[in-house]
């Protein structure tokens, strides 16, 4: 459950926290591994209630062998439940990531599609898969909010809002044009490192003074 913020965060701290991110890590990286534009797509619709790290762990061998959606295809939905078995909701996850080759191959040339629209008709891809693709593959500088961004948006008085897109809206209307490109990546790494939904390690965040989250020290 979030806990309210005493106040928004005021332009100058939203700044300075940028500032501070971007400091410490220049140019952030999805920690999801991935090969090319189509492995990204769908290595971020595996991940969906699943960790990058169980994700990565199934498709180590997967991308080895696949990185076309022709290549998906050829191997088939049975073969490709034996690699992602051990990511939760693998049985409608390879029925979607069988349709959206087909899909793939039959009206994109085995592309991937730039823009969002597009990806979201894909079998299997919402609006959060849609943003980290078009932001890690394309240099687009879209925000997708997870349960992460959601959390520490509300907390930091970024952003508030009762649901995800709400606070994507209001995230690319208070960040500074020069840092939306790599911002969801900094805000997912601070709420999964630091700004934990249990025990946030406030005595460890480097912008606890530009925060307001109530339970602040605590």
């Amino acid at each position: 459950m979030l806990l309210l913020v005493l106040q928004p965060m005021t332009p100058e701290n939203i700044d300075e926290l940028f500032s501070r991110f971007q400091s410490a890590n220049p140019h952030p990286q999805t920690e999801l591994n991935y090969t090319n534009p189509y492995t990204l797509l769908v290595a971020v619709a595996l991940s969906a209630q699943a960790t990058d790290i169980g994700v990565n762990k199934a498709t180590k061998n997967l991308f080895a062998i696949v990185d076309t959606p022709q290549k998906m295809l050829d191997l088939g939905e049975a073969a490709l439940k034996t690699y992602i078995k051990t990511i939760g909701l693998f049985n409608t996850k390879a029925k979607n990531v069988m349709a959206a080759a087909e899909i793939l191959v039959r009206d994109y040339q085995g592309e991937i599609p730039r823009t969002r629209q597009a990806l979201e008709t894909l079998p299997g891809v919402g609006r959060k898969t849609a943003n980290v693709v078009l932001n890690i593959a394309f240099g687009e500088p879209t925000i997708a909010v997870d349960t992460h961004i959601f959390r520490v948006s509300n907390r930091l008085g970024l952003a508030q809002g009762k649901t995800p897109l709400a606070v994507e809206l209001q995230l690319e209307k208070v960040i500074p044009a020069n840092f939306r490109q790599h911002a969801h990546h900094w805000l997912i790494l601070h709420g999964r490192y630091i700004c934990k939904a249990q025990r946030p390690q406030c005595q460890n965040c480097p912008v606890r003074d530009l925060c307001d989250f109530v339970n602040k020290g605590l």
